[in-house]
């Protein structure tokens, strides 16, 4: 529309707002909302007995409508004088009490103290624009003319620079600041504002507050949230603003190229409690008439499985489903969930303002889960790694039953960084014999209980270490058939084991119990990740198996340059902390041509290098592909179902341009000697198959 500012300095204009009112002639223009909008948090805060300072008034209905309610102690002042004139004669009969003045609000001429509150609507936005200083005058006069116990009320579209300005104003000289959030504007007029409407109220007290009141309201009538500072306040209005961005967005149409996502806040502590991501169906989508809307809740710690966790596996999930829009929702760790009614219930009234264009107003809309439950989830630790931010310890319900304990890193997308199976040992010893040779698609079907707690190392569950459930580190044990572990050529013959990455310690500690011969060494950069291994996933080190805290690049160029000393094995499972850089495993620096030549002097004749590979840049996968091939003339790899890792397994050896077919026959021998080394309790069984692990190699 013409006459809205064409830039933010236009806002603050005389010159603008006088062309504006003379181009609009005598039609009402309702700023941010009407009276019918506005009423209910203006009359908490505004008595009709109170005079009242209107600044900005424009020809703005607003203080018309007041004054026909009962508040007849206005005085409207703007720096327009059409439109001063204009409203000053439109209701010189009808309301001989509502005074119109032509009055600079950074400059009033009134008394101090001399009104009990001061309305503004849309005019702080119009004065902050010019980088606050006429704003910052302006507050300054409001809080002159305002007596004690004076409000001063803004309906503004919180701008965060706006809003940060009044803020800190007002809360530096003492008052209290509460800001209700009443949602979108209902004219369609300005289509351009699709932000919510705020309304500031800051409150002047006899003494400064010696603590700041930071009060956040959702709606007129939501009860205050207490904030500790303003960053606070601006990040619970940026997500307001940036929810009302998303549903106007949604409303007009939609884009299966696109998965917006938004995190909806407990109220009353402000701790995430449901992630929502959409999903639309691509054109051209046969998708049945009445499917036009469907919410599907992710069971409690699956949120980072593949099928919900990435844009692929939704996309699959959303193409079952069949739907025209399929909203997505994860619970989040450390809040509590009752059942999928009180889920639903919980989410309804939200999830529906996020249904796509043209669906029918009374159109029922299901409720998707697996099974109809809300899975489960309990924390049972938590802390604070130096390096990695926070982290959690956590117990779940996989979709086969089984309890997992999982570490998750919560600042890098909640990504598990480890993962073991539980399993309790007076259950598993009483069918010892029908587990032994279990496979991973073949788990026990009879679960723990749901009532079951997770125990603290040394109750009643503990972790299966005969179980990876990692795929990539069955590759890399089945990696070992490359050495002729178990053949009668090398019995006896002990395995030198170098692992950089230790993670929750289930790869390094099921080489030591069931290897024959194996001697690893771990080392790992990260304390707190040795501490949570040992303290939660059974990690055991004795004097086969070592850890050394470290970096694992200059450990590495340490006993390279200092010599004597070779492995049979060395591998790499060790992420970066740069998710910027499209490879998240390993860190760039480990795959330099110069530093893979320090790993191949490391390794023994008959030695193979592991690398975990997980890069989703084609052309830096390719780069380092090329880089690893130089240095390795063998290079075998697997890829793992449904994830991005790719295992690499290298040798120097020659004269083999496929894989050989002595491969799987010495599988089979690594099968047979991993089972034999294993002198333990029934619950430490190896649960693996080399064989089918072996089968799907391919030469890089």
């Amino acid at each position: 529309m013409s006459l809205l500012p064409r830039t933010a300095e236009e806002f603050s204009s005389a010159e603008y707002w006088e062309r504006f009112f003379k181009k609009r002639g005598e039609k009402a223009f309702e700023w941010y909302g009407d009276y019918n909008k506005l009423c209910g948090v203006l009359h908490k805060y505004i008595k009709p007995r109170d005079k009242v300072l209107v600044v900005g008034c424009g020809n703005s209905e607003l203080s018309e409508q007041l004054y026909d309610v009962g508040y007849r102690h206005l005085t409207n002042i703007d720096i327009s004088e059409t439109v001063v004139n204009h409203m000053n004669q439109k209701n010189a009969k009808q309301r001989p009490d509502l005074t119109f003045q032509k009055v600079d609000a950074t400059q009033t001429p009134y008394e101090d103290g001399s009104y009990q509150a001061v309305l503004d609507k849309g005019t702080l936005d119009a004065m902050a624009s010019q980088e606050g200083a006429l704003a910052g005058r302006m507050l300054a006069e409001v809080g002159r003319v305002l007596g004690i116990g004076g409000r001063y009320v803004c309906v503004t579209l919180a701008q965060e620079s706006v809003i940060k300005l009044a803020v800190e104003h007002f809360i530096q000289v003492g008052w209290a600041v509460r800001l209700h959030c009443l949602g979108d504007p209902e004219s369609q007029e300005v289509s351009s504002f699709a932000l919510p409407v705020f309304v500031l109220v800051c409150t002047k007290f006899r003494q400064p507050m010696p603590m700041p009141i930071l009060e956040m309201c959702q709606g007129e009538d939501g009860d205050p949230v207490r904030l500790p500072v303003v960053a606070d306040l601006l990040s619970v209005v940026r997500e307001r603003q940036a929810y009302a961005m998303l549903r106007q967005r949604l409303r007009t149409g939609t884009d299966s190229t696109s998965t917006p996502s938004l995190t909806l806040c407990h109220a009353p502590t402000g701790r995430p409690r449901y992630t929502l991501t959409v999903q639309d169906c691509p054109p051209g989508a046969k998708v049945p008439r009445a499917n036009h809307f469907a919410i599907f809740i992710v069971p409690q710690g699956r949120e980072t499985d593949w099928l919900y966790g990435l844009d692929e596996g939704r996309g699959q999930l959303a193409a079952s489903a069949n739907f025209r829009r399929l909203v997505v929702v994860a619970l989040h760790r450390e809040q509590e969930y009752t059942d999928m009614q009180a889920v639903q219930s919980e989410l309804s009234p939200m999830v529906m303002e996020l249904a796509p264009p043209g669906m029918p107003a009374n159109q029922k809309v299901p409720f998707l889960s697996v099974g109809g439950e809300l899975g489960w989830r309990e924390v049972v630790s938590h802390g604070t790694s130096d390096l990695s931010g926070q982290y959690s310890v956590e117990d779940v319900r996989g979709e086969d039953g089984q309890l997992y304990r999982r570490l998750v890193f919560l600042g890098n997308d909640g990504l598990v960084q480890s993962e073991s199976r539980l399993t309790n040992p007076a259950a598993a010893a009483a069918s010892s014999q029908k587990n032994k040779k279990s496979r991973r698609k073949a788990k026990p079907s009879a679960p723990p209980p749901m009532t079951t707690p997770s125990q603290t190392p040394g109750g009643a569950l503990e972790v299966d270490k005969g179980y990876l459930c990692c795929a990539h580190h069955r590759v890399m044990v089945a990696g070992l058939a490359m050495l002729g572990v178990g053949t009668d050529h090398n019995k006896d013959v002990p395995v030198s084991v170098l692992l950089v990455g230790l993670g929750g310690g289930g790869l390094p500690q099921f080489l030591r119990d069931f290897v024959p011969g194996a001697r690893v060494e771990v080392v790992e950069l990260d304390p707190a990740v040795l501490e949570v291994a040992q303290g939660w996933f059974g990690f055991t080190p004795d004097d086969r198996l070592t850890v050394t805290l470290g970096d694992g690049l200059e450990h590495i160029n340490n006993i390279e340059r200092e010599g004597g000393h070779q492995y049979d094995v060395i591998m790499f499972d060790v992420d970066s902390k740069d998710p910027s850089l499209g490879m998240s495993c390993p860190p760039p620096a480990f795959v330099e041509t110069a530093f893979l030549e320090r790993v191949g002097n490391l390794l023994t004749s008959r030695g193979v290098f592991m690398l975990n590979l997980v890069c989703r840049d084609s052309a830096l996968k390719k780069s380092v592909l090329g880089r690893v091939r130089g240095v390795f003339p063998r290079v075998l790899f697997r890829g793992i179902e449904g994830e991005v890792n790719e295992v690499l397994l290298c040798s120097r050896g020659t004269g083999e341009t496929g894989v050989p077919p002595s491969l799987l026959k010495a599988g089979k021998t690594l099968q047979v000697a991993l089972g034999m080394n294993s002198s333990r309790a029934v619950t430490c069984i190896p649960q693996i198959d080399i064989t089918e692990l072996l089968e799907d190699l391919n030469v890089a």
